[in-house]
């Protein structure tokens, strides 16, 4: 490294988010990127370790540890000290097709693993990655790849969400001519209308697509793969078929008064919410209005908070989330030692919102919804529940126990789902025939085969719910192995 005292110099510096308030009078991205100057300090904390644990990318205790893209961190943060940001790109785009997005919509499991975060925090990682990528496309750095050959075959990918454009980028580039399939009016799948605009405007997603098109790449929209065309027309007009499906099968609620109006999944909500503000910027009124209403919000994870930074937008009267879970700890316990990815108390973007309009976190911790209150005009009227306590048995094991007497009574006009997903969605994959195991594809990491000659799996799809870089992790992984199975060999 070029300043190999940096990380005893220079603090963790994080991008400035614009102000909570200010902010929830428009749907644009909340930071703001960081100077030259502090981004070179922040490149300059990246020690010389000798085995940097930031890139490793594989799992402790069931949590992504390391960057499953094996992003070349240390090279990159190097070079951004030392204000090489062509060189910084060109090693960035080595490992990850999308820098752009990851730079704004993961984790960072990077981070969790940095070897700086034994003792001080980590390397702003995810900042520096963004920077790069931004200052590709403003300096024009980045500029269509046409492939040199084409080898005649085709391949068809049925999904455009991570996978499915990790998969098809590296397959175009290796010469074969792709075809996306993507049910939706637009490309990216959840990247366009999954994740709201306050954490990814959309025109960065559009930018991507358009120079994938450029590239050669072609994308069939509003069509849906099984239903607009057949299943055994795709096998017939392809040579190979990968199913980048993802895992949109919403996991719901089994609750007396789930029946009631007003209850609805969280992926409709925002998707609807975001459809509607390219479309209209709202003037088409088909979104789920949360304006003047109490939201109740059940499911402590990050769709939760992309659903109570979107009610917050639109004006709701108040807004409360619910989570199974206890109130992380501030700091990594002993069954959570580095470099596990950290289970600690954070204030996401959302939390500071509400806290900036109603003086509140709006996160419920151990909470359990018991039943669902319907008016006589068969709407939501309030959710009953009751707090629990996490408890271990004398096995060891943890389960949750029931606090007598804490029961409490929530008023509530909305209510949105927001507890995971289960599967992938399971008609088109009849169709095809495709054997699964509790939803999922059945195709082993590292092959991506599944039982039915020429189709492949990869994403969410196969894996279950997972991260960004993991879907691209699987995207690249696919496109080699279809790359060999129709050339015999891959590059």
């Amino acid at each position: 490294m070029g300043k190999a005292t940096g990380f005893m110099e220079f603090t963790r510096q994080k991008p400035k988010d614009r102000d909570p308030l200010a902010r929830l009078s428009d749907w644009k991205e909340y930071s703001s990127p960081l100077s030259n100057k502090m981004l070179s300090q922040q490149g300059a904390r990246c020690m010389d370790c000798a085995t940097p644990f930031c890139h490793m990318g594989s799992e402790i205790q069931g949590m992504t540890t390391g960057c499953p893209i094996h992003n070349l961190i240390p090279e990159w943060n190097d070079l951004v000290y030392r204000e090489r940001w062509k060189e910084a790109l060109d090693r960035l785009l080595k490992t990850n097709n999308f820098p752009e997005f990851t730079g704004r919509v993961c984790p960072a499991p990077c981070e969790g693993s940095c070897t700086v975060a034994i003792s001080d925090p980590a390397v702003t990682i995810k900042s520096i990655e963004r920077s790069i990528i931004d200052k590709g496309f403003e300096n024009g750095w980045i500029t269509p790849r046409i492939p040199e050959k084409r080898t005649g075959k085709k391949i068809a990918i049925i999904g455009s969400g991570p996978a499915g454009l990790a998969s098809a980028d590296q397959l175009n580039q290796a010469g074969h001519n792709v075809t996306v399939y993507e049910r939706s009016d637009r490309a990216g799948g959840l990247l366009i209308y999954g994740i709201p605009n306050m954490k990814l405007e959309k025109d960065i997603v559009v930018r991507r697509i358009q120079l994938l098109t450029k590239e050669g790449i072609d994308f069939v929209t509003n069509t849906e793969v099984g239903k607009d065309i057949s299943t055994e027309e795709l096998q017939n007009q392809f040579d190979a078929v990968i199913l980048c499906t993802g895992a949109q099968k919403q996991r719901d609620l089994m609750l007396e008064g789930r029946e009631a109006k007003g209850i609805h999944f969280a992926m409709d909500y925002l998707t609807t919410t975001t459809k509607s503000l390219l479309d209209s910027n709202f003037e088409d009124g088909q979104f789920i209005d949360t304006k003047g209403k109490d939201v109740i919000v059940i499911g402590g994870g990050d769709t939760g908070a992309d659903c109570v930074a979107t009610a917050i937008r639109q004006n709701c009267r108040s807004v409360v989330q619910f989570g199974k879970h206890p109130k992380l700890p501030t700091s990594r316990t002993s069954e959570n030692m580095w470099p596990a990815y950290p289970n600690v108390f954070t204030l996401e973007y959302a939390y500071e919102e509400a806290e900036a309009k109603f003086g509140d976190d709006p996160r419920e911790y151990s909470i359990q919804t018991k039943k669902i209150v319907v008016d006589e005009k068969g709407h939501v009227k309030e959710l009953h529940t009751i707090q629990m306590k996490k408890t271990k048995d004398e096995d060891g094991k943890y389960y949750y126990k029931e606090i007598l007497g804490s029961e409490k009574i929530w008023p509530s006009q909305l209510v949105f789902i927001a507890i995971g997903f289960e599967g992938t969605e399971q008609p088109l994959l009849t169709q095809f025939g495709v054997a699964t195991t509790n939803q999922k594809i059945n195709a082993v990491y590292g092959d991506y085969k599944t039982n039915i000659e020429g189709i492949f799996a990869a994403g969410d799809a196969r894996r279950g719910q997972s991260l960004i870089v993991w879907a691209i992790n699987e995207g690249r992984e696919v496109a080699r192995e279809v790359d060999c199975y129709l050339m015999g060999s891959s590059k």
